[in-house]
């Protein structure tokens, strides 16, 4: 996620808006809603769930990161219709592309609630949900195929700084709290690196 991030999110984004001003306050709002939203989660008694409180966090993490990475579908399924629009090639290779980096983050939405012992059909109906998103912004994409490059710039910069809350600010935090060992800082560092061999081969 750090890797699409900062190779593939604000790099493009930069590239499409003629005012770096646009991609800065994509990214402060976008964490700006993150931090919102866990506060919303941070009150346990508004999810209304029968959960036990050890698995209550991992719980709140998973919630986080749907939404997060719901948002950040969005664009993605911007860039899709808009690749569409242009050529079926060109929708198919980003679409091809953006499908192999949402395995990981299926994975980091997935995750988190199994280990709160969420039953499997909802974890599945939570990421089905997320994935939605995708194919919503793929059909405003490929509607709207000359969409300004500084509203596309915006949405991207957007999702960026929602995911760039969720590594900070969730997924770290606790992976260090269930271990806090160089394994963990290490296995970041490595799965960044991954993220970025995956994109120069994309």
């Amino acid at each position: 996620m750090l890797s699409v991030i900062s190779f593939s999110l604000i790099p493009e984004g930069l590239k499409l808006s003629s005012n770096i001003f646009v991609v800065i306050i994509g990214i402060i709002l976008g964490i700006f809603l993150m931090l919102i939203i866990k506060k919303f989660f941070d009150n346990s008694s508004k999810l209304n769930l029968n959960i036990k409180s050890s698995n209550i966090e991992f719980l709140k993490t998973g919630l986080i990161i749907c939404i997060g990475i719901a948002i950040h579908n969005i664009p993605e399924g911007l860039a899709i219709g808009a690749g569409f629009d242009n050529s079926n090639k060109l929708g198919l290779s980003i679409a091809i592309a953006i499908c192999l980096h949402d395995i990981p983050e299926g994975v980091s939405m997935a995750l988190p609630m199994k280990i709160a012992n969420i039953k499997n059909y909802k974890i599945l109906v939570y990421v089905f949900l997320s994935g939605m998103c995708t194919m919503v912004g793929t059909i405003i994409g490929y509607l709207l195929g000359t969409i300004s490059s500084n509203v596309i710039a915006f949405c991207l910069s957007f999702s960026a700084g929602a995911m760039l809350y969720i590594v900070s600010g969730e997924l770290i935090p606790e992976y260090n709290k269930l271990y806090s060992g160089t394994v963990s800082a290490i296995s970041n560092i490595f799965g960044f690196l991954i993220g970025l061999l995956g994109l120069l081969i994309i």
